[in-house]
């Protein structure tokens, strides 16, 4: 597999997915922002960050990077593009994926590890996980309220595409297992035909114990197939 990770100005998180990928036995590009064009690679990552240092809103700026034109004829030709926490908002603002990403509840901004459930393991970045499976990986964001109006919900949830959802440690996705006030406790979704992926935890800071444990590793194995 032939892996690009979109460095925007302000993005901080990339040098984690590409020690991520080499953690996990592969090597990846990182593509500056200023380039158009992703063609020859299988999957495109847009790491976590502060894009342009969140200006107007998370993700509004870096939606016309000059490389953002190829990346979304890269996903509507069906390449893989996975959004990580400021990547899920840049997915969101050029509409790879519905919704948006709000300012937490609480406005508090929350660096902590969080408890996820694998909703949808039949999808190419989760096939690795066990349904239903709770996942522990940190989150590190402002904004990452998800929200997408009723119509939209309902779709979402019909379709199976919510991927990942914030849980207590228990596995119940009640309140107190929400810590950013996201709709239906919604931690990550995915485009209807399986190709785009967006969350806000990141996993790419799950693959080694030391910094904390592996839960993440079961994305990169998903992918690598």
């Amino acid at each position: 597999m032939k892996i690009g990770i979109v460095r925007f100005p302000g993005s901080n998180c990339e040098t984690d997915c590409l020690e991520a990928w080499r953690v996990m036995g592969c090597e990846a590009d990182m593509l500056w922002h200023r380039e158009t064009s992703v063609r020859g690679y299988d999957l495109v990552v847009l790491p976590g960050g502060f894009s342009y240092g969140d200006y107007l809103r998370t993700g509004a700026i870096a939606r016309f990077s000059p490389i953002m034109p190829d990346v979304i004829r890269h996903a509507r030709e069906g390449g893989l593009v996975w959004g990580i926490c400021n990547g899920f908002q840049i997915l969101t603002e050029c509409g790879l994926l519905p919704g948006a990403l709000l300012r937490n509840a609480g406005l508090s901004f929350i660096c902590a590890p969080q408890c996820l459930r694998v909703e949808n393991n039949a999808t190419v970045f989760t096939r690795a996980y066990a349904p239903g499976q709770i996942a522990r990986m940190p989150i590190n964001h402002g904004e990452g309220n998800y929200y997408i109006d009723a119509a939209g919900l309902e779709e979402l949830e019909s379709e199976g595409r919510v991927v990942f959802r914030y849980v207590s440690a228990d596995g119940a996705a009640d309140a107190a297992g929400n810590p950013n006030g996201s709709v239906q406790n919604i931690a990550g979704i995915i485009s209807r035909e399986g190709n785009v992926l967006g969350m806000m935890p990141h996993p790419e800071r799950a693959v080694e114990q030391l910094i904390g444990g592996e839960d993440g590793r079961g994305m990169f194995r998903s992918l690598l197939g």
